[in-house]
C-alpha cells in the first residue's frame, strides 16, 4: 500500500523543474535538496516483504498519485505504479524524476525497431529542426556513423539558427570516467576535451549559433550513466536503447509527445545536477502548456495524422526513391512523415536486388564484419520497416520507471521503481509476458519468472546468442543467457515447458542466431510487455548490472494498441521467433543438433572465473587495449 506520505510527495505542488522555472541560475542538485532534503535517504534500501495485490479501494489512492490525463489506467498498470512508489518512502528521488511527475501521459507518433544508425538519424532531424534548446544524454560516446549524424546536425543546427537570429541551447551528456569522477560524479568537459579524437563533438567556432555545454557523469565504480534520451523545445522526447558506437546490434526507440515530456525534462534536469551555463529558454515553458513557442510548422501531439499501416509505409518508401541520410551528405525532412518515407526509401529494393538483399544491405551498415544473407527471401507486404507509427486517438497512461547510478560494488540498491515495476508486472501478469533484452540473469527476476509459469502464464523472452559472454560467466554476474536458460529449464514441468518459449536474436536477413562476438547480427532491444497492453521500453537491461548500478530511464505505458504495434513490429523487423527457438535443453541448435558456433557451455564457478577473465583479456585487446 503507497503510504500517505508517498501520496503527499506525489501531490506536492513543487517539482524540481517548476523551481528551476522560478529561478533558471538555480542548480537542480540543490534545488533536490530544498525539496526533498528533510525526507530520509537510504540507498540500502531493502523492502522486506512483497507487496500485496492492491484492493480496489488501494488502487483508487494510487490513481490519484497519477496525471492520467483522459484515459484512465488499467489495475495492472495502476499496481505496477504502486509498487514503483512504495521506492519513494526511502528516496523520493530513486525515480530520478520528482514524484509529481512521476505518472502522466501522451502520445508515442513514432516507434523505431531498427540498427542504431536509423534511430540517431530519427534524433538528427530533432535537433536541426529544434529552434530553442536541445538535451541530449547517452552512456558510451565514441567515433561513428551515429557521432557523425549528431555532429552534421548540430552545425546545421546552428546555421539554421544563425539565419533566423537565435541562438540555441544544447546541453549534452554521456559516461566517460575519468579520475575527476571519484571526486565529484558529475565534472564539466572542456572543448578541449569533447572536440578530441576520442569524442569528435564540432569546436565552437564550427556551431556559432549553438551554446554548447558537456558534462560527463559517472558514479565510481560501477556508477554508469546508462540511460538514453533526448528533450527538444520541451515538446517532443526520444528515449533509446542505444549507444554512440559503431556495432551491429538493433536497438528501439520511441518517440513521445505530451505532458510526458515535463517528467523526461525533470529526469534531464536532475541528471545534470549542475548550474547551466547558459540557463535553458525552456525552464518556464512547461510542455503540458505547450513547451517552448516556436514557429515550427508539423502538426505535433494530438494534432498528428492517422497513423499509416506498415505495408503502406513499404509501399511509400520503394515508389519515393529518396537519397539516403547518411554522415557527410545528410538529407534533413521538415517533418516525421518525410522522415519515415525516407527511411523506408533506404530499405527498399535498388535495380537488381531482392527484399532480402536490401535487408542484407542496410543491417550492415555500420557492422565491421559485413555478412551475407542466409534467410528465405522476403515476401511482399513484410518488408523491415524500422519506422513504425504508433499513434493513438487520444493520449495513453505513462509512467517513469528509472533508477539513479549507484556505484558501491554491492547489491544493497535494489528497490527501485525500475525494479519493482517489473516485478510487479511480471507477478500480478494473468495471461502473458513478453520480454526482449541483451540479457537475462538477474538474480530477482529468475524466481518471478518461474512463479508466472507455474500460474499458467505464457512466458516468452528473446535475448542475445552470446551477449558479453565473457562478462556475464564472471562469478557474481549473474551468468550467460545459456546459462539461464537451462536453469529455467530444469526446474521446469513439462506442463510449465509448454509455456516457456526462449528464443535467440535472429536478424531480418538471417535464419540462424549469430554469437554476439562475431560482431555480426546482435540485439540490443529493452522491451516488457504484459497482458498484451502494459509496456515498459527504454534503457534498462534484464541483467545484474542495470538492476543493481547503472543510471536508466524506462516509460511504463498502458494501451493496448501501441503494445500490439511494439510486438508486431518486433516480429516483423527480425526472424528470432522463426528460428531462434531453443532446443528442448534451454540451448540452440541446429538441425544437427549442435549449438551456435562460439557457445560457451556451462562451466562451473572456477571455470567461469578463468574464462571470463580470459575472454575479458581478449576484449580489451581487440579494443586496442594493449
Amino acid at each position: 500500500m503507497v503510504s500517505e506520505h508517498v501520496v503527499k510527495l506525489c501531490q506536492a505542488t513543487e517539482t524540481v523543474s517548476s523551481v528551476l522555472g522560478r529561478d533558471p541560475s538555480a542548480a537542480p542538485g540543490d534545488i533536490v535538496k530544498q525539496l526533498y532534503g528533510h525526507n530520509k535517504i537510504n540507498l540500502h534500501s531493502h523492502l522486506d516483504e512483497r507487496p500485496p495485490t492492491l484492493s480496489p479501494e488501494q488502487l483508487e489512492v494510487v490513481r490519484q498519485c497519477g496525471r492520467w490525463g483522459p484515459t484512465q489506467p488499467s489495475p495492472l498498470f495502476l499496481q505496477a505504479f504502486g509498487d514503483a512508489l512504495n521506492c519513494l518512502d526511502s528516496d523520493p528521488m530513486s525515480g530520478v524524476v520528482s514524484p509529481p511527475l512521476v505518472g502522466s501521459h501522451g502520445t508515442v507518433p513514432l516507434t523505431v525497431i531498427a540498427p542504431l544508425a536509423d534511430i540517431i538519424r530519427h534524433v538528427s532531424n530533432l535537433i536541426v529542426r529544434a529552434e530553442r534548446e536541445v538535451f541530449f544524454i547517452t552512456c558510451s560516446w565514441s567515433p561513428s556513423v551515429a557521432q557523425k549524424l549528431i555532429c552534421d546536425a548540430l552545425i546545421e543546427l546552428s546555421k539554421r539558427a544563425g539565419a533566423r537570429g537565435q541562438r540555441v541551447v544544447v546541453k549534452m551528456m554521456y559516461d566517460k570516467a575519468g579520475a575527476k569522477n571519484a571526486v565529484d560524479a558529475h565534472q564539466l568537459v572542456e572543448p578541449k576535451a569533447y572536440t578530441a579524437k576520442t569524442i569528435q563533438l564540432p569546436h565552437p567556432e564550427d556551431i556559432p549559433f549553438v551554446d554548447l555545454e558537456v558534462v560527463s557523469l559517472h558514479r565510481v565504480i560501477l556508477g554508469t550513466l546508462h540511460a538514453k534520451f533526448c528533450v527538444v523545445d520541451r515538446k517532443v522526447a526520444a528515449l533509446m536503447s542505444n549507444n554512440m558506437e559503431d556495432n551491429d546490434n538493433v536497438e528501439m526507440m520511441t518517440h513521445v509527445e505530451g505532458p510526458i515530456i515535463d517528467s523526461l525534462y525533470d529526469t534531464a534536469l536532475i541528471t545534470w545536477n549542475k548550474h547551466f551555463n547558459p540557463p535553458l529558454p525552456s525552464s518556464s515553458s512547461p510542455a503540458i502548456q505547450g513547451g517552448l513557442p516556436t514557429s515550427g510548422q508539423e502538426p505535433l501531439y494530438m494534432d498528428r495524422p492517422a497513423p499509416r499501416d506498415p505495408k503502406q509505409i513499404a509501399v511509400d518508401g520503394q515508389a519515393a526513391k529518396l537519397p539516403e541520410h547518411m554522415p557527410g551528405d545528410p538529407h534533413y525532412d521538415a517533418d516525421l512523415q518525410g522522415e519515415i518515407t525516407r527511411i523506408q526509401s533506404g530499405y527498399s529494393m535498388k535495380p537488381g536486388e531482392s527484399r532480402l538483399q536490401a535487408a542484407n544491405r542496410q543491417l550492415n551498415l555500420a557492422c565491421k564484419n559485413h555478412i551475407g544473407p542466409s534467410g528465405p527471401e522476403i515476401e511482399e507486404g513484410q518488408e523491415m520497416t524500422p519506422y513504425i507509427e504508433t499513434m493513438t486517438p487520444a493520449p495513453v497512461p505513462m509512467a517513469l520507471v528509472s533508477r539513479p547510478p549507484y556505484g558501491a560494488p554491492i547489491r544493497h540498491n535494489l528497490n527501485v521503481p525500475q525494479n519493482e515495476a517489473w516485478l510487479s508486472c511480471i507477478r500480478n501478469a494473468q495471461r502473458s509476458i513478453f520480454i526482449q533484452t541483451p540479457d537475462l540473469n538477474a538474480e530477482p527476476l529468475i524466481p518471478s519468472l518461474k512463479e508466472a509459469l507455474q500460474r499458467g502464464v505464457q512466458l516468452t523472452y528473446y535475448v542475445c546468442f552470446g551477449y558479453n559472454d565473457a562478462g556475464e560467466i564472471i562469478p557474481g554476474q549473474g551468468g550467460t543467457n545459456d546459462q539461464i536458460s537451462q536453469t529455467l529449464v530444469k526446474d521446469c514441468t513439462p506442463e510449465e515447458r509448454s509455456r516457456l518459449h526462449i528464443c535467440y536474436y535472429v536478424g531480418k536477413d538471417q535464419s540462424a542466431p549469430i554469437h554476439q562476438s562475431f560482431k555480426q547480427r546482435s540485439c540490443h532491444i529493452k522491451l516488457l510487455i504484459v497482458d498484451e497492453h502494459v509496456g515498459i521500453q527504454g534503457s534498462g537491461n534484464q541483467d545484474t548490472q542495470s538492476w543493481y548500478h547503472s543510471q536508466e530511464i524506462n516509460i511504463m505505458i498502458d494501451s493496448e494498441e501501441i503494445c500490439r504495434k511494439w510486438k508486431e513490429g518486433i516480429e516483423r523487423n527480425q526472424n528470432t521467433a522463426r528460428f531462434g527457438a531453443a532446443a528442448e535443453d534451454g540451448i540452440w541448435r541446429d538441425a544437427e543438433g549442435q549449438p551456435g558456433k562460439g557457445y560457451m557451455g556451462n562451466p562451473n564457478k572456477v571455470e567461469g572465473l578463468f574464462k571470463g577473465v580470459g575472454g575479458m583479456v581478449k576484449k580489451m585487446h581487440d579494443k586496442g587495449g594493449f
